[in-house]
């Protein structure tokens, strides 16, 4: 009698090369999704970065020189931001003297000057010159859920030859590879103030779609990736020729440096934050005016950079996984270990050729992984890399959210997301005369007070969402409406606020009950809701997520101001006019700031509609 022979079993190698095929496959497919970046993803940026540094730098685009608004021309100046336009006018009149082609100023034109006559005299100086070019912008407001569209006030759009938006687009590593070719406003199409730039050189049109990935320009598909334009930097911070503002009209250049040449005027100073890291350089960032002047040479030379598309991605991908079977049938670890070295030289060389050659970018880290996980190791390293990411996240927003709006936040945004301008209210708490009280205190006694006000007033705030920015001694600065974004914001912020006031009331109770202190322990709070930068900010052994901006300082300012007009809590007029349907707000009168040129209109908060006023403070 025969044995039945046993069923074959597949082998546990195959298995693992096919579950890594479909694991992989299936993340090329995922990594095509717009908006979505994964952790490969975010690898095969920065290999593409290795390309273009291997590249090296490359001859820029001649016609093409910047006017920088730099340290010296602040310092030189003395002007404070934004520039008065009258001395722009100057910086403009003195480029078309000297033969400047075209004029781009990169600042924004939206709002009127403080002396009409020098908005008269820049529109005239744009108007006067060959070809001018300036930015509008369509700014989207994630907490308000709003479109604007700003452009230049009619004096300037009659004096330009063209306007367009000035949107880079940065990848969640925070790194500017690309700028958004045009953005729609309702039925409207605005392209990118580059096209403009390249389309009045070249004498051409403007360029117009030609499918969902390419526009037609100058006679020539552009590509996109999505809606963006691949820049192909000419080299790192600097390529550019950069000449300094002040210096240009001191007399320091001769008029032949800017004569039949694209002249961009822009900040480069670190004070105004337009500054970027490239893939030249993370390190040393490049003003934003260097980055539309790197777009304007792509558009010039024609050399655009490519992506391969998803269909001979995988074709590579199942390539390379044929590569893999044969490799591992192959009974000596040696000569496996030697091919697939071989082969990831091979493969690497050829992808470098292609992109320094024809700017074709190949895909790099699924081919290198399948070759070297499915000769190596079966893995799950897509898997641990996301859950030590998502516990980096974690523990870095544990320190300033509360844990629930961490896993919220872990949840419903995009890490990518978090550095960027938003519309935001920010809360500023001060002890009153503290450094007084504390002089009068032992250090333990200080202590003994100071960290349980600390931690109520944590608790309230993270109780509504807030985000404690940081603790200046005894001051608290926090903001609501990031890093998770609220549209009640300001409404949060106030709530906070009357409850602090509250506890802190509780807590004076009990401090004189259990005879611990029985003196006077007043906090003044300051509400300023508006636009700041909000972002991870510092350096690699300390780093703060962050708001600043002119509204933050406001809000310090409004805190101050609860001295002198004895009210526990003041608030600006946007927050006042935000927080009206559920609290009493009382107009005090329009008082000078410092820092502000005008006066600004403040508010006392009385309390909940309903509810009992809160009390005078002493002055």
């Amino acid at each position: 009698m025969k044995t039945p022979a046993r069923p074959r079993r597949f082998p546990l190698h195959n298995l693992l090369l096919v579950l890594l095929v479909l694991l992989l496959l299936t993340h090329e497919v995922i990594a095509a999704i717009p908006r979505l970046t994964t952790p490969l993803e975010r690898l095969e940026l920065s290999m593409r970065d290795t390309l273009m540094r291997l590249r090296g730098e490359q001859p820029p685009s001649e016609p093409i020189v910047i006017v920088a608004i730099d340290d010296f021309s602040f310092n030189w100046t003395g002007y404070q931001w934004p520039w008065p336009r009258a001395y722009l006018a100057e910086i403009v009149n003195w480029l078309d003297a000297a033969g400047a082609r075209l004029i781009g100023l990169d600042i924004f034109l939206f709002e009127a000057d403080s002396d009409p006559a020098g908005d008269a005299a820049l529109a005239d100086a744009l108007a006067r010159a060959p070809q001018a070019v300036t930015v509008a912008q369509i700014f989207e407001d994630p907490a308000q859920g709003t479109v604007t569209l700003k452009l230049p006030l009619p004096a300037y759009r009659s004096a330009v030859d063209g306007l367009g938006i000035t949107l880079v687009s940065q990848d969640d590593d925070a790194i500017v590879r690309s700028v958004y070719a045009y953005q729609t406003y309702g039925d409207e199409r605005y392209y990118h103030w580059a096209f403009e730039i390249a389309a009045l050189t070249l004498a051409t049109d403007p360029p117009s779609p030609a499918g969902s990935a390419r526009l037609t320009f100058n006679g020539q598909e552009v590509p996109l990736n999505g809606t963006t334009l691949l820049i192909n930097y000419a080299g790192p911070a600097g390529t550019y020729p950069t000449y300094s503002a002040a210096r240009l009209l001191l007399g320091d250049y001769p008029p032949e440096l800017f004569r039949d040449k694209i002249v961009l005027i822009g900040a480069t100073t670190l004070t105004l934050q337009d500054i970027y890291p490239t893939p030249f350089s993370a390190k040393e960032q490049m003003p934003g005016v260097e980055v539309v002047a790197n777009a304007v040479g792509t558009l010039l030379s024609g050399r655009h950079l490519r992506i391969l598309p998803l269909w001979a991605s995988l074709l590579i991908l199942l390539s390379m996984a044929l590569l893999v079977s044969l490799l591992i049938r192959l009974r000596r670890p040696s000569l496996t270990l030697l091919l697939m070295g071989g082969s990831l030289i091979l493969y690497l060389t050829a992808v470098y050729l292609i992109f320094a050659r024809a700017g074709w970018y190949l895909p790099m880290t699924a081919p290198l992984l399948m070759l070297l996980l499915g000769v190596l190791l079966p893995t799950t390293e897509q898997a641990v890399s996301q859950e030590v990411e998502k516990r980096r996240v974690r523990n870095l927003f544990s320190r300033f959210v509360s844990p629930e709006m961490v896993d919220q936040l872990l949840e419903t945004q995009d890490i990518r997301s978090l550095n960027k301008r938003a519309v935001l209210t920010v809360l500023f708490s001060d002890i009153r005369g503290f450094t007084s009280l504390s002089e009068k205190l032992t250090p333990e006694e200080v202590v003994a007070l100071l960290n349980p006000y600390l931690e109520v007033m944590t608790g309230v705030i993270h109780k509504y969402g807030g985000t404690v920015d940081k603790y200046e001694g005894d001051a608290i600065v926090a903001f609501f409406g990031e890093p998770v974004p609220y549209r009640d914001h300001a409404l949060r912020a106030a709530r906070a606020a009357v409850e602090m006031q509250r506890r802190l009331a509780d807590l004076r109770k009990k401090w004189k009950a259990e005879g611990i202190f029985s003196g006077r322990f007043e906090i003044g709070i300051g509400l300023n809701s508006g636009e700041a930068f909000v972002g991870l900010i510092g350096s690699a052994q300390r780093i703060n997520y962050t708001a600043i901006g002119d509204n933050v300082n406001l809000a310090s300012r409004l805190q101050d101001l609860t001295k002198t007009y004895a009210w526990p809590i003041i608030v600006s007029e946007s927050t006042a006019r935000a927080i009206e349907s559920e609290f009493e707000v009382e107009f005090i009168e329009a008082a000078p700031v410092k820092g502000k040129a005008e006066p600004v209109r403040i508010y006392k908060l009385i309390g909940r509609k309903g509810s009992p006023p809160l009390e005078t403070t002493n002055s």
